[in-house]
């Protein structure tokens, strides 16, 4: 079976937005992520649960580290998309406006009639409801009668009397009779009728007000990110196909997986130095007992720029508290 193209192009691009380098593409996102290793953080809300946080959506945000890692490998590049939205959006006149305006018209109007369609039947199973509960209270009453008070005239409706059957009937704590439905089935009820015409279109906000394949694909130079002094290790270790995620709920600079954080524990916390910093033995001691207490080796790293060899000059060592 032949694999489907991938839908991404490089060089991708990274939206600078009030100093956040920001993703607003999934499909940008995935490949990143699968291709790449690169992680980032998301930061948006989910529309399904707005009032929650443990949950993120898009965007997500990259840090600058990653930034600069996809960067000088000539992945992406960045654009900032404040200065660059105002300028296309000035000049947004005519037909060009119109049709934007459309578009959310028409989204607007789809989601107000979808809402109707959904009130109403939702009513009409509210009205078939009480019509099965209602019909088999009336059964219940006529049973408890005399039959030669019944009329032996009257005929009992077909449709009623299955839809009390195929349904259970059971005490309330008042004594009233309270129906469980068997299935999700509701009894038939009249065809609803077909939304109008003159429905009121929704306001629309949409989350971007462009897709994000529209950026610029020869936007103006930016200038690199400002990276910590622990971006040698990070690059050193990206190099070496590790996934990484920010350390600080651990305190160090990075959390180090061997595959996809979703897949796999993380193997090392690693901090960054200077080559010739002076390096706490309370820094040491702690971080050493910290890894070891979580399974994971506490790595140290720096680079040797004095360094005349060629390539990677970043050294690391891991440290693991024995006795533990």
């Amino acid at each position: 079976m032949a694999l489907l193209s991938d839908p991404v192009s490089e060089p991708v691009p990274i939206s600078l937005i009030s100093g956040r380098y920001l993703l607003f593409d999934i499909d940008v996102v995935t490949y990143l992520r699968r291709t790449h290793h690169i992680c980032g953080s998301f930061i948006g809300g989910i529309p399904q649960a707005p009032q929650q946080n443990v949950f993120l959506g898009l965007p997500i945000q990259l840090t600058p580290e990653e930034v600069k890692v996809l960067i000088e490998n000539e992945v992406a590049y960045i654009i900032d998309d404040s200065s660059w939205h105002k300028e296309r959006f000035s000049t947004l006149q005519g037909a060009d406006r119109k049709k934007y305006l459309e578009s959310l018209r028409a989204e607007g109007l789809k989601a107000s009639r979808l809402a109707d369609a959904t009130a109403r039947k939702r009513s009409e199973n509210a009205l078939a409801k009480q019509a099965v509960l209602k019909a088999s209270k009336e059964a219940a009453v006529a049973a408890t009668k005399d039959p030669s008070e019944v009329d032996s005239t009257v005929e009992p409706d077909p449709d009623v009397t299955a839809t009390i059957s195929d349904n259970t009937l059971r005490l309330r704590d008042d004594g009233e009779e309270e129906i469980i439905f068997s299935s999700e089935e509701i009894p038939s009820s009249p065809e609803p009728s077909k939304a109008s015409g003159t429905s009121k279109p929704y306001a629309i906000t949409p989350t971007t007000s462009y897709p994000p394949s529209s950026l610029p694909q020869n936007p103006s130079q930016q200038p690199d990110p400002i990276v910590p002094i622990s971006y040698p290790l990070f690059a050193h270790l990206h190099a070496h196909n590790y996934y990484i995620m920010p350390g600080l709920r651990f305190g160090c600079d990075y959390n180090v997986y061997p595959g996809d954080p979703l897949r796999f524990h993380s193997h090392f916390l690693a901090t960054g130095y200077e080559w010739n910093q002076d390096i706490s033995m309370l820094d040491l001691i702690g971080g050493g007992r910290l890894g070891t207490a979580v399974k994971k080796g506490f790595m140290i790293g720096a680079e040797d720029k004095e360094s005349e060899a060629e390539g990677d000059n970043v050294r690391t060592f891991t440290i693991e508290w024995a006795g533990m």
